[in-house]
């Protein structure tokens, strides 16, 4: 990903993540959202697929790490805070690429269920509830 495009990924993902519910972006104040090219390789070692072979780089999307809302107990006073990861290539990716038309678009919808799949996952949710609301 070359400086023009990260560039234009960032406008959009902050466009989108304005277009974020106030309450939502309220209760995201306490949840980093980092947004990265794409996943380290201990987070690719996580994602190892059942065969034993990593994924591509830009095959993840995002990832949320600690514990959602519904986990915090009063002990929790010591543990990292959540995150949530947005990986730039891989919602490229997913959405098609810069050159297709309508790129632009269908990167800011692939950030929105991204973001919306990681959110669900600070919110308690699991992978089949997420994709049973449509966010997979």
């Amino acid at each position: 990903m070359n400086d023009q495009e990260r560039e234009r990924f960032d406008e959009i993902f902050e466009d989108v993540y304005e277009s974020l519910p106030i309450a939502i972006r309220r209760l995201l104040n306490e949840v980093a959202v980092i947004v990265e090219d794409y996943p380290a390789a201990d987070v690719l070692e996580e994602f190892r697929n059942p065969d034993g072979t990593l994924p591509e780089r830009d095959e993840i999307c995002g990832l949320h790490s600690g514990f959602a809302f519904t986990e915090r107990t009063v002990e929790a006073g010591a543990e990292l805070p959540p995150d949530i990861h947005v990986y730039r290539e891989g919602i490229v990716a997913q959405a098609g690429g810069w050159d297709q038309p309508g790129a632009e678009e269908q990167i800011a919808a692939e950030i929105e269920i991204t973001l919306l799949h990681e959110i669900g996952h600070q919110f308690g949710l699991d992978e089949d509830d997420l994709a049973r609301l449509g966010y997979d």
